[in-house]
């Protein structure tokens, strides 16, 4: 993974932000096919996440582009997979019960009852 050089992975991480902020899918899908060479699905995602946070507090039309636009269905599914477990770790933490307060659907989808959602919503505030 990029040797693990901070630097380098700054690097990666401030190129992902910028073509998410200017909307160019041909540079994205270049930048993406290019970290495929060096990135496993999962490590790639991860930098897509942290590239998304970075951009959400002051363009958020461009995470939805993103989204929409860029990140390849596998890749989206990578961060399912990553965003669900903080959830699930967060649910767990809070003493929430998997199969009874919360769950996920075959399709990846987190499921949560009142309590649980609530308890996330409050805690992202």
């Amino acid at each position: 993974m990029l040797d693990r050089n901070p630097l380098q992975l700054e690097t990666e991480i401030a190129r992902i932000a910028r073509v998410m902020m200017s909307r160019n899918s041909e540079i994205g899908s270049d930048i993406i096919s290019d970290l495929r060479t060096k990135l496993t699905s999962e490590e790639l995602a991860g930098l897509l996440l942290v590239g998304i946070e970075r951009i959400l507090w002051f363009d958020v039309d461009a995470v939805f582009w993103t989204i929409e636009q860029m990140i390849p269905a596998d890749l989206m599914q990578e961060i399912r997979k990553i965003t669900n477990l903080a959830f699930y770790k967060q649910l767990i933490n809070q003493k929430f019960i998997p199969g009874v307060d919360f769950s996920i659907d075959a399709d990846g989808k987190l499921l949560l009852n009142h309590k649980a959602k609530a308890a996330l919503v409050k805690s992202k505030g």
